[in-house]
Order: C-alpha cells, then sequence, then structure tokens
C-alpha cells in the first residue's frame, strides 16, 4: 500500500490539536537530540500548535558537540526556542555515589550508564513541563519521539524515553518517518542523519544487529526477510516484552 504522506500529516496534525482542545491543553515540551524522530516530532508540533507553543531542549550528557548544533538547526528552521540543560554533571555526581558503594569500572557499569542517561533527560524534561505550565497558566506535554520499529524490538530505555504523555510516531516505521520529514522540510542533516542514541558510539542498527528496513519489512510480512534476521528481530521482540507490561500480583481470592 503506497504511503500517502499528505494525507497522514494531515491526520497527524489534527489528532494533536483535537488532543488539545479536548483537554484544554496548551503547549508541549520536546527533547531535541538532533536526530530525525524528533526533528519530525517538533515539526509535526510546529504545524499543529504553531512554534510558539512549542519548547524544545538539548540534554547533554557527555555528549557530542555535533548533536546540539544539528539540534539548533532544527528549532532555528521552525522557530522554536532551544534551551540547552547540561546533565553531566547529574550522571556523574550519581556515578561517584554509586562508587562510594560499590567498586565501580566503565565495563561494569556500561549498561547502567548508557540507561541512565535517557533517564535524567526524561526527568529534566517533566520538570521542565511542569515549570512551564506554571508560567505559561496552561498545561504543557512531554512529547515521546520513538518509531513503530524502535517500539517493536523495545528499542528504548525502560523509565527513559518510553515516559511520555502523548506519541506521534509510534504507528510509523523508520522509512514513513522520514517521508514526513521530506514532505515537512525537516533538514537534510537532521533526517538522513545514521540513527544512534548518542550514548554508546554506536549506530542503532549496529546494537540491534539488524536494520531499521528489515524490522518494517517484518511487521509488514513476517515472511518478506530471511529466517535468520527473522528470527533475531522476534527474539528482541519477544526478549523486551517486560517493557510494555508490569506485572501486578493478583489478591489471592478466599474461598467461602
Amino acid at each position: 500500500m503506497k504511503f500517502e504522506v499528505e494525507k497522514e500529516v494531515n491526520h497527524i496534525v489534527n489528532f494533536i490539536r483535537d488532543y488539545y482542545q479536548k483537554n484544554h491543553l496548551k503547549g508541549v515540551v520536546i527533547g531535541i537530540s538532533g536526530g530525525k524522530d524528533s526533528g519530525v516530532v517538533a515539526a509535526l508540533f510546529t504545524k499543529a500548535l504553531g512554534s510558539e507553543n512549542v519548547v524544545g531542549f538539548a540534554l547533554p550528557c557527555h555528549s557530542h558537540q555535533e548533536d546540539y548544533q544539528d539540534a539548533k538547526l532544527v528549532s532555528d528552521y521552525y522557530h522554536f526556542p532551544l534551551y540547552q540543560i547540561d546533565l553531566t554533571p547529574a550522571f556523574d555526581d550519581i556515578r561517584k555515589e554509586v562508587g562510594k558503594i560499590q567498586t565501580i569500572d566503565e565495563i561494569t557499569t556500561k549498561n547502567s550508564d548508557i540507561n541512565l542517561k535517557p533517564r535524567l533527560r526524561m526527568s529534566a524534561l517533566y520538570y521542565m513541563a511542569a515549570f512551564l505550565s506554571e508560567i505559561k497558566g496552561g498545561t504543557y506535554l512531554v512529547a515521546g519521539t520513538s518509531n513503530l520499529c524502535e517500539l517493536y524490538v523495545g528499542y528504548f530505555t525502560k523509565g527513559g524515553d518510553n515516559v511520555h504523555d502523548i506519541s506521534l510516531l509510534a504507528n510509523y516505521t523508520v522509512e514513513e518517518v522520514i517521508a514526513i520529514g521530506e514532505y515537512l522540510k525537516v533538514p537534510e542533516k537532521v533526517l538522513y542523519k545514521t540513527p544512534n542514541d548518542g550514548l554508546s558510539n554506536q549506530s542503532d542498527e549496529e546494537k540491534l544487529g539488524v536494520t531499521y528496513r528489515d524490522i518494517a519489512s517484518y511487521i509488514e510480512d513476517k515472511n518478506s526477510v530471511s529466517d535468520a534476521v527473522g528470527e533475531k528481530i522476534e527474539r528482541l521482540h519477544q526478549n523486551n516484552q517486560h517493557k510494555f507490561h508490569i506485572p501486578t500480583c493478583p489478591r489471592e481470592i478466599e474461598e467461602s
């Protein structure tokens, strides 16, 4: 089925406007990473709400300066403010405190370090959303930026980038997100940038061991990829189900 980008953009914009009107909301806070997903989300919200109701935040944490420059390309193009909150000191303080409990090194804390960063970022975004809601006289939401391919294989941090108030791209593959970005004229340097988490010095596809194109194909038709690729995608999908569901112990039913 052909992807009708104009139709989909109008659908998303109407979804935003309807939700904001129904719930008497004012604005949105977006973490602008310098990648395509946050760039496309920013473009959609600007179109739906106007740039005056969109606030972007760059949240470096031992990050590359290029990421901020790319984030600035997005905010400059769509004319919304971009503020920077450096989370490096908070990250370092937590590691320092953990080091008082247990001797640590970069190998043993690699996974903890990678996941701490998006958790700190989401805390900062929610802090700013509450702050802006107070001073602007209306509720600001925190936007999610994950796309369908990432979500299908569980490529996100639980308690980090999966925490948000509204999600626009969760039902769109990477290729569809790029098509939306092209339509909305997201800066090319951002839109076609090799996807990476900005945390591990690896591309997304290097970390996953599969391509986003293969993931999208597999979602549409499980027989469209090789058995080996299909098994890897399905394994990622199944192994990360715990990120979507919090088990709740039921009460024991007493027999009368």
